[in-house]
């Protein structure tokens, strides 16, 4: 059986201290922190007929694209490796690092992923972007589906 997902979150990890804005959000744990997304994922591929000792990991991201903010991409990279240790997996490929954003297409039935490293666009554009998407992500309740290929 061919099945496969893949996920994107923004911080490696929920934890209960006040300073975690991103609890007043409305967005979908599962899309906003690592251990929940990697949790969600894994469960979805299983409970759909995948098979644990088939699993095959890739990780892509982590790159510092805003130089004006923190570098959360070297903790998501940090996390998802640990991860993958904890859980027993093995990375089959991966592209991580740098100051590059990625473009993935990834095609479930083969396994296969393409990146693209894009421009570096240390640019008011990213941040803009990225601050509407997180006004996106308050305005929504928490909830929703992740939807497997």
């Amino acid at each position: 059986m061919n099945i496969g997902g893949m996920n994107h979150f923004m911080l490696p990890s929920a934890d209960n201290s006040p300073s975690d804005a991103w609890k007043a959000t409305g967005a979908n744990a599962a899309t906003r922190y690592g251990n929940y997304a990697m949790e969600h994922l894994i469960n979805e591929i299983l409970r759909n007929g995948g098979k644990r000792q088939n699993l095959e990991v890739k990780i892509f991201g982590g790159g510092r694209i805003l130089e004006n903010m923190t570098d959360v991409g070297q903790r998501n990279i940090a996390f998802a490796r640990d991860y993958i240790k904890t859980e027993g997996l093995s990375v089959a490929a991966e592209d991580v690092g740098t100051i590059y954003p990625r473009m993935l297409v990834y095609f479930p039935a083969t396994g296969k992923v393409k990146v693209k490293r894009l421009r570096s666009l240390h640019n008011n554009l990213i941040a803009e972007q990225e601050n509407r998407y997180l006004d996106t992500l308050k305005r929504q309740p928490i909830g929703g589906e992740i939807e497997l290929f």
